[in-house]
């Protein structure tokens, strides 16, 4: 099994690597990443002899070119992924989320790839205040981030339809667990929680997001790569369904902090009250949560106590 992992060296991608090794220690893995702010090769740490490292740009025909040659699957973690970012430019999440993907979709068709997963996020449903998005409900993405990735799904479908690619789309809830940068919330707040500095809310923190832990979504990108459908979209979600306000006092309360830490500011242009996913397509194939949110956040937690070493130069930058 050859295996590229676009966006290798990022959270889920890091993650999903090392899932990987320990489920198919006989896997070769090429990690193709541009190491933005977001891809650290300390993510690798303690993997790195067991794959090829490939330092480059997935719009970059040449770079891409060579990194797919003889894989028999391609997984596109990569990805501007920070939606407050998007908001303040948004041309470099439209250059790699959309261009970074039609690049790989056009070597996948070249080098005659058996099979391309593209990882995109629930946010391109939009918001919803009952109930749970199915894959076939259409698209409605709110921020520059979400409008992005939703692109890039349609492109890919696009493929499947125009050439017959063998392509298949993840949209999975927030994840959470090791090795996420500190600028996403659970992170940002256990990092400026251990440090006594203020955890700043958008709004009134009534926000509501289904959390799934990284595990469990590489575990359900596997399976989707081993079982799923060419041409299918796959909702990912563990049925956490939590506010913004709720995660930061249980983070608080089990780091031991005062609530006086938090505080509430204006809130973000566009912000969706709730995201929310059908998975019973990918439950059908056989996937659940391992991991239950309470155990997971704290295992989370513990894991960014004991490695200050990794997450402070990022909080200095």
């Amino acid at each position: 099994m050859r295996l590229l992992i676009t966006g290798g060296a990022g959270f889920i991608g890091s993650n999903f690597v090392r899932y990987v090794l320990s489920e198919y220690p006989s896997a070769e893995i090429i990690v193709l990443d541009k190491l933005t702010y977001a891809g650290n090769v300390n993510n690798l740490k303690g993997v790195t002899a067991d794959i090829e490292f490939i330092k480059g740009d997935i719009c970059e025909k040449r770079v891409v070119d060579r990194s797919v040659r003889d894989c028999e699957s391609v997984i596109n973690f990569a990805a501007e992924t920070h939606v407050d970012r998007s908001i303040v430019d948004a041309q470099a999440f439209v250059q790699t989320d959309i261009g970074g993907t039609q690049v790989l979709l056009e070597a996948v068709k070249e080098h005659q790839v058996k099979q391309y997963i593209q990882v995109s996020t629930d946010e391109v449903y939009g918001s919803i205040k009952e109930g749970s998005f199915k894959e076939t409900d259409p698209l409605n993405p709110s921020s520059p981030y979400a409008a992005s990735k939703a692109g890039a799904d349609l492109l890919v479908l696009s493929y499947v339809k125009t050439y017959g690619l063998p392509c298949a789309i993840t949209r999975s809830s927030n994840n959470y667990g090791p090795y996420q940068h500190p600028e996403k919330l659970i992170p940002h707040f256990v990092t400026s929680a251990i440090r006594n500095r203020p955890l700043t809310i958008y709004g009134r923190g009534n926000n509501v997001r289904d959390w799934v832990h990284v595990r469990d979504n590489c575990n359900a990108i596997d399976l989707i790569r081993r079982k799923g459908k060419n041409g299918e979209i796959y909702n990912i979600g563990a049925g956490n369904e939590r506010s913004n306000l709720e995660i930061t006092k249980a983070i608080l309360q089990l780091l031991g902090k005062p609530s006086t830490l938090m505080r509430f500011t204006v809130d973000r242009p566009g912000h969706d009250y709730r995201y929310s996913v059908n998975c019973s397509k990918i439950q059908a194939l056989g996937w659940r949560p391992e991991i239950a949110f309470d155990e997971g956040l704290e295992q989370t937690i513990h894991w960014y106590k004991d490695n200050e070493w990794w997450w402070t130069p990022l909080v200095s930058q």
